[in-house]
């Protein structure tokens, strides 16, 4: 409990909010290479963060379903959904951080002779893409988790 607040519903927004700006700002180094120089580390560290709140929001889902008794059909839904995020939530980081980390190497290739400037240009291109397409794929199941867990509270409490 947070203030007396269950502890879940307040956590779950920074995975709610966070993963898919990381997401946004994942799509933004891919489209423009030169915005990875000011937007690659406070990215990385929104992603960070996301990802570090998702097993929080799924032991406080935990905690709350317990507290509940157990809660119903919709809850067991929601709470198997959520035992699927965290893989790809950290697949998603290590491929933003390799993003940052090659473009950043991209960024400063090219000042000395024979220092692979083109080698580490693909490597940003091709790890700020796959990033791009991770974030993308996590943020549509934070939407398909998110559902099922408003579902889950919504149609408990209207019907």
């Amino acid at each position: 409990m947070i203030g007396g607040i269950p502890a879940h519903p307040l956590i779950i927004h920074a995975v709610v909010v966070l993963l898919p700006l990381a997401a946004v700002g994942a799509v933004a180094i891919a489209a423009r290479p030169a915005w990875r120089r000011s937007l690659g580390i406070p990215v990385a560290l929104i992603g960070l963060i996301g990802v570090g709140a998702v097993p929080l929001a799924v032991e406080t889902g935990e905690q709350l379903r317990q507290a509940l008794g157990g809660g119903g059909p919709l809850v067991e839904v929601h709470a198997q959904r959520a035992q699927t995020l965290l893989p790809f939530a950290v697949a998603f980081l290590i491929l933003l951080l390799l993003a940052v980390y090659t473009g950043r190497r991209a960024d400063r290739a090219g000042e000395e002779p024979g220092d692979g400037a083109p080698v580490w240009r693909r490597a940003a291109v091709g790890s700020a893409v796959l990033a791009a397409v991770a974030g993308i794929v996590v943020t549509g199941l934070v939407v398909w988790i998110g559902h099922a867990g408003s579902a889950a509270v919504w149609l408990a409490t209207v019907s």
